[in-house]
């Protein structure tokens, strides 16, 4: 492991403080602590967007397909940072130009966090990187900071997602353990853990029966935390409790905190308040997505926000305070299980608002004649497999004569993209990955990690996830109507949908006369002053505006390769506002196998106006 030098003059440059004022940064990979993704810059808008060209290219040169990033760079005080592939980068933001280069040993998958630093200790970077470390290295010239942990590194600690930066606290999650940790900025010293599956003795504890709480993996953190510095809160999205994520039969009760936002006191790691959403999980609905603060103007006062976009299609805002409810949430009634051993909650949590923002049931009455071929196809695949579905939270069944599908499917409505807030507007915006569903049952399996159960999870045809969808898995064409994908915007303070349209393109249906079916889509967005969202995210390989008081596609630009990363935007010293995307493709997100086969980049992109 090692960094390029050879710019650090300019880099030099670039970090004097006389500069800092004159321009607008992208300091956290959601532009602030809480993910808002909004940015105050209006130099580009909906009246020029149009005019929009390339301003650089950086090509990171990795190997096709070896990129595998879903993060965001970072601008601050001149620099641009970023992690891709197996390097992490220093560029110029506004030429694109290469400050310093430093090669760890593996991927990166969701970015890195910038810590000021202070008259004693340089700025420096955070981030996850292979063998389960956690490197800090010196901003300035891109060599580990070496008074931190191990010469630089902390072992046993593995964020896939950027940390959370508080006084002088890096606050991670981790995936694949159960705990949250803060640990010293200059040191690299161990200050607080907070575990996110309850401990013998500690409140939650009971809502694991037996030693179900012992099971070593899962109830992780692996997307982005927020923070609200002002209170001293961090907000954690947590993941299912582990083993089989279709069976649990092993692992029964509630399980806190798994599926739960959590709020934490961030200088102690102290519980605040939860809330779980998904109760007992068996259909791998994470809590995917950073949850997103933000403040609700109503009735005269302002309401502090917190928003988590589920897998199930639900928005969920909560006061971010205490974790009340803004519009009121219930327990309703769920589908039982018929497989031995299983015992499931007999209630889900749903806010009263929003509505559902994807589709939770379907009958064979939904099949859409897209073509005859399609359609005969898709009665078939029901008919043939004895297709069923008792409405949201449709359990998997032990029966050989029949086969559950489930709406939303285990890559959600919502995932790790989340939402972005407009606070002009009041509007949240967010969009749902593709309404393809999930198809299967459950068998009697050998298993050769006992943890995961008895059972496993089959498929029509057989094979892998790629199989397991509600689609045709040659042309990848959802068996329901389209639109497959939207673009929603929610009013955050009455909690109705303020429109919704159709995001992205099957450019082989377009062809046939359908051009608004929507296309598989994963990464955030960002939204701008002027009016305007940006975002990547599908797999068509096109970069979009949309205007964000309408919905309207503005701009459309195709790009080197699809682009499922937050797009930032910054205003240089030079004056210009620039919007960059990291254009890497799809081949690395292999948690949504099928979804994502285009083609792999290695490209930065900066656009601007003329």
């Amino acid at each position: 492991m090692r960094a390029t030098t050879a710019c650090l003059s300019i880099l030099a440059t670039l970090l004097f403080p006389a500069a800092l004022g004159a321009q607008t940064d992208w300091p956290h990979p959601g532009h602030d602590p809480g993910a808002a993704r909004y940015s105050p810059l209006a130099q580009i808008n909906r009246h020029n967007v149009t005019r929009l060209r390339r301003a650089w290219t950086f090509h990171t040169g990795d190997p096709a397909g070896d990129v595998n990033s879903e993060g965001a760079p970072i601008v601050v005080g001149g620099v641009m940072y970023l992690a891709a592939g197996k390097n992490v980068y220093a560029l110029n933001p506004e030429t694109g130009q290469q400050i310093w280069k430093y090669e760890t040993k593996g991927t990166q998958r969701r970015g890195l966090a910038y810590w000021p630093g202070d008259t004693a200790t340089p700025p420096r970077l955070f981030l996850g990187v292979a063998g389960k470390q956690m490197l800090a290295l010196d901003a300035r010239t891109g060599q580990p900071a070496t008074e931190f942990g191990d010469a630089g590194f902390v072992s046993g600690d593995a964020p896939s997602s950027a940390p959370v930066i508080y006084k002088d606290l890096v606050i991670t999650g981790d995936n694949g353990i159960p705990m949250v940790r803060a640990w010293n900025a200059r040191t690299g010293k161990l200050v607080w853990t907070f575990y996110t599956k309850a401990q013998p003795g500690e409140p939650g504890y009971d809502t694991w029966k037996g030693d179900s709480w012992n099971i070593k993996s899962g109830s992780d953190v692996w997307s982005f935390m927020t923070l609200d510095a002002e209170r001293g809160l961090v907000y954690v999205p947590i993941a299912p409790s582990g083993g089989n994520e279709y069976y649990g039969g092993l692992r029964l009760g509630n399980g806190l905190y798994s599926d739960s936002v959590v709020a934490l006191d961030a200088a102690t790691g102290k519980l605040v308040w939860y809330q779980q959403l998904v109760h007992h999980d068996i259909w791998d609905y994470d809590v995917p997505a950073p949850p997103t603060l933000f403040d609700i103007q109503r009735g005269g006062k302002t309401i502090p926000a917190v928003a988590e976009f589920s897998k199930q299609g639900l928005l969920f805002i909560f006061d971010r305070t205490n974790g009340k409810p803004v519009f009121g949430m219930e327990e309703r009634p769920v589908p039982p299980s018929d497989v031995p051993g299983e015992e499931l909650s007999p209630t889900q949590p749903f806010p009263l608002k929003p509505p559902p923002l994807a589709p939770m049931r379907i009958t064979r009455d939904d099949i859409y004649n897209l073509t005859p071929e399609h359609a005969a196809f898709c009665r078939e695949l029901w008919d043939l497999n004895n297709l069923y579905n008792n409405g949201p939270f449709t359990p998997y069944s032990i029966d050989p004569k029949k086969m559950a599908v489930i709406f939303p499917g285990r890559e959600g409505s919502g995932n790790w993209g989340g939402v972005a807030f407009d606070p002009q507007l009041g509007y949240l915006f967010g969009t749902t990955v593709f309404h393809a569903g999930q198809v299967g049952r459950l068998v009697k399996g050998e298993r050769e990690n006992p943890r995961g159960g008895p059972y496993d999870k089959v498929f029509p045809g057989g094979g892998s996830n790629y199989y397991s969808r509600f689609w045709d898995r040659k042309s990848g064409w959802p068996c329901i109507q389209p639109p497959w994908a939207e673009l929603i915007a929610v009013n955050a303070k009455t909690g109705d949908i303020a429109w919704r349209v159709p995001f992205g393109t099957v450019d082989a249906l377009a062809e046939k006369g359908f051009p608004h079916t929507g296309a598989p889509n994963t990464g955030p967005m960002v939204v701008t002053a002027g009016g305007l969202i940006f975002i990547g995210a599908t797999n068509d390989g096109r970069f979009r505006a949309f205007d964000s008081r309408t919905g309207k596609e503005l701009w459309t630009e195709k790009i080197d390769a699809s682009a499922h990363t937050v797009p930032v935007t910054y205003q240089g010293r030079n004056g210009k506002q620039y919007v960059v995307v990291e254009a890497f493709g799809g081949p690395g997100i292999v948690a949504m196998q099928g979804f994502f086969n285009d083609a792999p980049g290695d490209s930065i992109i900066a656009f601007a106006l003329p």
